[in-house]
């Protein structure tokens, strides 16, 4: 190698001979390939696999700052784009690629270092340095294809393959059911029933609570329901079960008139569900478009996977024993402290020592503290943990369509916040309920009463 060409090349003809000039080529080598994979075959050595690794590597950057800014301009579609399958698939086979792509490319380097002529001073450390970069770009980017893979999985098992719909009256309507399927039941029953109202512009949500020992409820006429129910469920005690209530609706149609509901199944909900949806409307005069069901067992596994929760209990709760506080052994004792899944799900649960009605009030206070809690970096962080509980967890039949507008939407109503209406005593008596007070109540809520001018202001 002639003199002039190693003075004008460095990087493709070094002075092999100068342990100085090595290392400080081997270093520069290495960092090359972590800053900006490919350009160390460039510069040294292959030409061809350096430009496909540099096209590959300023893809990969274009990509991801046109993601960035286009999110920041279009959330809601970019989420809803993010989280179709064929999207998911495709991040997951191109960051599989990269990762494959950039191991390739670091052991190149390694090679092209030739680490036997620098220093010995400096071997361990430039390969230390390879080895570490190696395991965190493709690592990362192995960690990422598995997650999308994860994401998709998840997505279609929770989501429905449903088209969307349109807001009614300016809000989307949701029923949010706690499933309590205790082994000494017969199928499950909504342990707590609400219908939360979201503002579709602004975000804006309000919960309405509804006892489970709503007794009689009425259902929307013409409804499939009030078929079988003309005069309202548990209306002179014309159910088939032990407790005619709100909460035994679900088990009565579930297990015993499924079909009453034939296309249930296909819309990603259930008889039982579909029973429960019309029960809320008939109570609340709201129509109601979707339901998420979340499942009190495995609603543990969904804290702990999340990394707690952070409550302020302001009484001693008991953990286990029986309705007069016999053989307790465990309590939730009062003041600040972060929650693992078991005891959220407990202190959402116990009513030994309080009422049904501190129990909802509990429970409210339980929903809006995740929802201020949870955020995207915590769920990021956890994710695998979070799509190994979230199948076992939650059913809804929101459309998998609608997931970018709806992710947007919750993020406008974790800023204005979660305001609740129990519908329970001294407002509503569950066994004598005042429904026209109730749909009234929502109506006022929702859209409250423009104020009229006092005529005696005038003049």
């Amino acid at each position: 190698m002639t003199s002039a060409a190693t003075a004008a090349k460095p990087m493709r003809y070094p002075d092999t001979r100068s342990r100085e000039v090595m290392t400080k080529r081997a270093w520069w080598l290495v960092v090359l390939n972590l800053l900006i994979p490919g350009s160390a075959q460039v510069l040294a050595g292959n030409r061809k696999l350096g430009r496909f690794g540099l096209f590959c590597t300023l893809s990969l950057w274009a990509l991801t700052i046109v993601a960035v800014v286009a999110y920041l301009l279009w959330p809601a579609p970019v989420i809803t784009i993010a989280t179709n399958w064929f999207t998911l698939t495709a991040v997951q086979v191109l960051l599989a690629l990269y990762a494959i792509l950039w191991v390739v490319l670091t052991l190149d380097t390694l090679r092209l270092v030739r680490l036997v002529r620098a220093s010995p001073n400096a071997r361990l450390g430039v390969a230390l340095f390879a080895t570490l970069a190696l395991v965190a770009v493709a690592g990362t980017a192995g960690y990422g294809a598995v997650v999308a893979g994860s994401a998709r999985g998840t997505i279609g098992s929770i989501f429905a393959q449903t088209a969307p719909v349109d807001p009614v009256d300016g809000y989307y309507t949701f029923l949010l059911l706690g499933g309590d399927a205790g082994a000494d039941r017969e199928g499950l029953r909504p342990d707590s029933t609400s219908v939360v109202a979201v503002n579709a512009e602004t975000g804006k949500a309000t919960a309405f609570g509804l006892p489970r020992d709503l007794d009689p409820v009425p259902f929307p006429e013409g409804s499939e329901m009030a078929s079988l129910y003309p005069n309202g469920y548990g209306y002179e005690d014309d159910c088939d079960v032990d407790v005619c209530q709100l909460n035994s609706i679900y088990t009565e149609i579930q297990l015993k008139n499924p079909e009453l509901f034939p296309k249930a199944e296909a819309a990603g909900s259930e008889p039982g569900i579909e029973a429960m949806k019309q029960a809320a409307e008939g109570a609340t005069g709201l129509k109601i478009q979707y339901y998420v069901l979340v499942d009190m067992q495995g609603f543990a596994t969904l804290i702990d996977a999340l990394g707690g929760i952070t409550m302020t209990p302001t009484q001693r709760l008991p953990m286990d024993g029986d309705e007069d506080l016999n053989d307790v052994t465990e309590w939730i004792e009062p003041g600040k402290q972060v929650m693992d899944g078991r005891t959220a799900l407990m202190y959402a649960r116990s009513r030994h020592s309080t009422s049904d009605y501190d129990r909802i009030a509990r429970q409210r206070e339980l929903q809006d503290a995740m929802l201020k809690q949870f955020n995207p970096t915590n769920v990021l962080l956890r994710f695998q943990e979070i799509a190994a509980a979230s199948p076992d967890v939650v059913k809804t039949d929101v459309p998998q369509s609608m997931l970018g507008y709806f992710v947007n939407l919750a993020g406008k109503t974790k800023a204005a916040g979660l305001a609740s209406v129990e519908f329970v005593p001294p407002l509503i008596d569950p066994t004598e309920p005042d429904y026209g007070l109730i749909k009234q109540t929502v109506q006022d809520t929702l859209w409250p009463p423009t104020p009229t001018a006092d005529p005696t202001d005038a003049g």
